[in-house]
């Protein structure tokens, strides 16, 4: 190859390759950005298959209190839940975020959206609900969570219910630290977000608490 061609290439290679640089650190990863373009399409089919047969019964829900009843839906969904499988929709409007997130926390099941630690609760089951998400690569669901202030709200929405919360607070904590997970006595239900933290970096995880304010059952005909 002559040395000026052989030039031109090698400009336009580094070239490339800052562009890529570049956009993952102002926007995102752009080949797992396009993985996630198909993969949150299917999972949504997929959650919509589970919403439209896991719906509380009126009939239910009038003979016991709706508190009730949607604890023993969560309880229900969490002993069938298999890794991967769509649980519900997360939604965070100040930071303009909308995920299906999916049951368990491992490599294969981040790659699509935020995921639930299986070893929290469900929303409406009264403890410490756990999700977890990438925030430089795969959608990069969790990237901007630091922006979060006291007060913003989060809504998770399920099968068989509307639950919101609100943020009470950011903490950054090491990677050990799992206590942060744990059912807290008297608090009510609680949400927890976790990252890594800072930025491209695994060196610690950033944690955001928020309160359960308001749950409201989901009801199919």
């Amino acid at each position: 190859m002559p040395r000026r061609t052989l030039g031109v290439v090698l400009i336009v290679a580094g070239a490339l390759l800052l562009a890529d640089v570049l956009l993952t650190l102002v926007w995102r990863e752009p080949v797992s950005w396009l993985r996630h373009r198909s993969d949150q399409p299917r999972l949504e089919r997929r959650l919509a298959t589970v919403e439209d047969r896991g719906g509380l019964s009126p009939v239910a829900v009038r003979g016991a209190d709706a508190t009730t009843a949607m604890a023993q839906a969560a309880a229900r969904l969490g002993s069938t839940a298999r890794p991967g499988d769509p649980l519900g929709s997360l939604s965070i409007p100040r930071i303009g975020v909308r995920f299906v997130f999916v049951q368990g926390t491992a490599p294969g099941q981040l790659r699509e959206g935020p995921g639930h630690y299986t070893r929290t609760q469900m929303p409406g089951a009264g403890g410490t609900v756990g999700l977890a998400g990438h925030r430089t690569t795969y959608a990069q669901p969790f990237r901007s969570i630091d922006a979060l202030d006291p007060g913003d709200q989060i809504v998770l929405r399920m099968p068989y219910g509307r639950f919101s919360y609100r943020v009470m607070g950011t903490r950054i904590v090491d990677p050990s630290q799992v206590t942060v997970l744990a059912r807290r006595a008297s608090s009510g239900e609680l949400l927890v977000l976790t990252a890594c933290h800072p930025l491209f970096s695994a060196q610690q995880r950033i944690v955001v608490t928020a309160r359960l304010v308001r749950a409201l059952p989901r009801l199919h005909s």
